[in-house]
């Protein structure tokens, strides 16, 4: 039976949702929605990989404008708030069309490495902006789960029954979580990966797929932490290339939401290889890159 009060105060739930979002968080921006850009790359993943300090480094290019936040989140949890609301974030046309006529280049984007597992933003990205570049940083798997697991711990997320969890046994719900999954014949993945989910968002060629089950590859372009902290002034001239701007040296490279945590146990870190190993593999194979991760 269709509940009929229900959609009606979800719909009066959106349209405040609107006016709030909109013209009271957002005012000026969103008012002036019609007079700003959309997007010319997304930075669509991996979480915990240094998404935002890669988003950062682009945008200290002089023919590039960030966006006034990161991580929007438009094309999953925000979508209904409208594209006014989604374009009061990036720049006036105006301020583009200056830095064209100036140097002939001009572009904005945005990152949000939350798109990266889900189909539905996946798919709405493809049917808005079929020709956009989309870039995505993925880390060793290994210590992106240690570092997602010292993130929940400071958010506290990591507790049952008042007590924090240490990472081997945050590690262990999740392996039972998978393996009952799988034996169940029945691993929905975007499921799982909404609870915890350490081990998951590390599985990289699971999340890849449905990108590039939706875009040609040579709109994404796919680079790894490791060489962006050792090489950053080569790793980003290959970014800049793929967004077809001139290359350029910045003068600051970004580190943040970096933190310091204790080391993982070493027992706890040969687990985690062997787990990641055949996923790895399939990485490798899929994209021809070696990471030079433990394998």
């Amino acid at each position: 039976m269709i509940n009929f009060n229900s959609q009606k105060n979800s719909k009066f739930h959106k349209i405040f949702q609107k006016i709030k979002y909109q013209l009271i968080k957002r005012h000026f921006y969103a008012i002036t929605g019609h007079l700003r850009v959309l997007p010319d790359f997304i930075i669509i993943g991996a979480m915990k990989c240094g998404t935002t300090s890669l988003y950062y480094d682009i945008c200290e290019h002089p023919s590039v404008i960030a966006a006034n936040q990161d991580e929007i989140g438009f094309f999953d949890a925000n979508f209904h708030l409208g594209w006014n609301w989604y374009r009061s974030f990036f720049p006036l046309k105006f301020q583009i069309n200056k830095l064209k006529k100036k140097s002939q280049y001009g572009i904005s984007g945005e990152d949000t490495p939350f798109y990266f597992w889900k189909k539905n933003a996946a798919d709405k990205i493809k049917m808005f902006f079929p020709q956009i570049k989309l870039i995505c940083i993925v880390r060793n798997p290994v210590d992106r789960a240690y570092s997602e697991y010292q993130n929940t711990v400071r958010s506290g997320d990591e507790t049952i029954d008042g007590k924090t969890l240490t990472f081997e046994e945050s590690l262990e719900i999740e392996f039972k979580r998978i393996k009952s999954a799988e034996n169940k014949s029945n691993l929905n993945y975007s499921k799982l990966i909404r609870e915890r989910s350490s081990l998951l968002k590390g599985i990289y060629v699971d999340q890849l797929k449905i990108w590039f089950d939706r875009f040609p590859k040579n709109q994404i372009i796919i680079l790894e932490s490791g060489n962006l902290k050792k090489n950053p002034t080569e790793t980003l001239s290959k970014v800049y290339e793929f967004l077809e701007l001139p290359d350029y040296k910045i003068k600051k490279i970004h580190t943040k939401k970096n933190v310091r945590y204790v080391k993982m146990n070493e027992y706890t870190r040969e687990k985690l290889v062997d787990f990641f190993k055949p996923h790895n593999k399939r990485l490798y194979e899929m994209t021809g890159i070696k990471f030079g991760w433990d394998i």
